[in-house]
């Protein structure tokens, strides 16, 4: 049985209305269109002339939600094969000058991209839920990742997470400012 593709779109800016395919649910989680618009909402028009980097791409809704409200470039890491297929299709489609697709582990490609970003960056962290198998460190791995951040190179680190696990008040050097529940996701940001 060959299973129609599903879609999101980009709600706002310059490449408001475009479609964009979404990666099999069970390889990766589409995030609600409610925290997306909480997310923007929130950042508003500071996320212009920055760099964007979802750590865990998925479809690249998030990062290219970004780019169409004026983010300068913005980065995906992607490990499902499928699902990194789908998201350099995405890319392609919006705007393949101003994005990079990383195909691998977030966990050992992250660390690398540091070197290479010249503007102020925004991390977005939407790693697997931890209840999925083999998931289980998931989380303790993306707090150690968030505290090796550069402190220089970075705004906010961004973390959309199941509200059943609350995260630390501190990773390394940043400091909550406040967590937004949305049934069982939740967005925390960190500065």
């Amino acid at each position: 049985m060959v299973t129609k593709p599903l879609y999101t779109t980009i709600s706002t800016g310059k490449y408001k209305g475009k479609k964009l395919e979404l990666p099999s649910l069970e390889s990766t989680r589409s995030t609600k269109a409610i925290l997306k618009g909480s997310l923007f909402d929130t950042l508003q028009y500071e996320v212009m002339d920055t760099t964007f980097v979802e750590v865990f791409g998925g479809s690249g809704s998030i990062g290219l939600e970004a780019l169409s409200r004026g983010a300068d470039h913005a980065y995906f890491i992607e490990k499902e094969h499928d699902a990194a297929r789908i998201l350099k299709r995405n890319c392609k489609a919006i705007d393949e000058t101003h994005t990079t697709v990383l195909c691998g582990d977030s966990f050992t490609l992250l660390p690398t991209l540091f070197s290479t970003l010249r503007t102020p960056t925004y991390f977005y962290f939407d790693p697997p839920f931890s209840i999925r198998e083999g998931m289980e460190e998931v989380y303790q791995n993306t707090l150690r990742l968030i505290a090796s951040l550069p402190q220089d190179k970075t705004i906010a680190a961004i973390v959309e997470h199941m509200s059943a696990e609350v995260l630390p008040e501190t990773i390394g050097s940043y400091t909550l400012q406040k967590t937004k529940k949305f049934g069982k996701s939740s967005l925390s940001y960190y500065r």
